[in-house]
């Protein structure tokens, strides 16, 4: 599955931020279905990303080494401290408060390379803060239903498009993004795909 998903993601034009070419691919760990990504990690072509939420300490800085040694991108969910620690970037969660923003916020401004911001977006209401904080990029959820919220609505490919389409930011297709849904989101739009159980092998 990881390998068709790397093969659809080429049809995606790769987004820029901070001088750097962003993954088309992101692989996420969760702290039920994934809590230690790292195996699935080393088996993700070079250049590609990885959202690391609920990783515990140990697990984080094993994903740093690996990061680095082999050119992944790294981003840390919800603690801005364990980002600086990492020198990864932060991806702030939609419903629940980042901590560390502030330290994390001022070594981006200082110009950190690999101090990348990204936004969980669910809805509306998450456009203003993007517009607010200026992210790299957005995480735009659910696409489509997904094992990790089982009977959530999803947004389906036209919502999930007109969602993305208003987020200043290249937006990333995340939830139920498998083989046999990737292919129906609009690749003008979609600047990557990020999955748990597609990429988890």
């Amino acid at each position: 599955m990881a390998r068709t998903l790397e093969v659809w993601s080429r049809r995606l034009k790769p987004p820029m931020a901070r001088g750097r070419r962003l993954p088309r691919i992101w692989l996420l760990s969760d702290p039920l279905r994934l809590p230690d990504p790292r195996a699935a990690a080393a088996r993700l072509p070079r250049g590609q990303g990885v959202l690391a939420r609920g990783a515990k300490r140990g697990v984080l800085r094993g994903l740093a080494r690996l990061a680095q040694a082999r050119g992944l991108v790294l981003l840390v969910g919800g603690d801005g401290r364990a980002a600086l620690r990492a020198q990864a970037g932060l991806h702030l969660p939609d419903r629940a408060r980042a901590r560390g923003l502030l330290p994390f916020l001022l070594a981006r401004r200082a110009g950190a390379p690999w101090a990348l911001l990204s936004l969980a977006v669910h809805g509306r209401a998450a456009l203003a803060r993007a517009r607010r904080l200026r992210p790299d990029l957005g995480f735009v959820s659910p696409a489509f239903p997904t094992e990790s919220h089982p009977g959530a609505p999803a947004l389906g490919p036209l919502r999930w498009a007109g969602l993305a389409a208003l987020l200043p930011a290249p937006a990333v297709a995340l939830g139920g993004v498998a083989p046999g849904t990737a292919g129906r989101l609009p690749v003008r739009v979609a600047a990557g795909l990020a999955a748990i159980g597609a990429l988890r092998g």
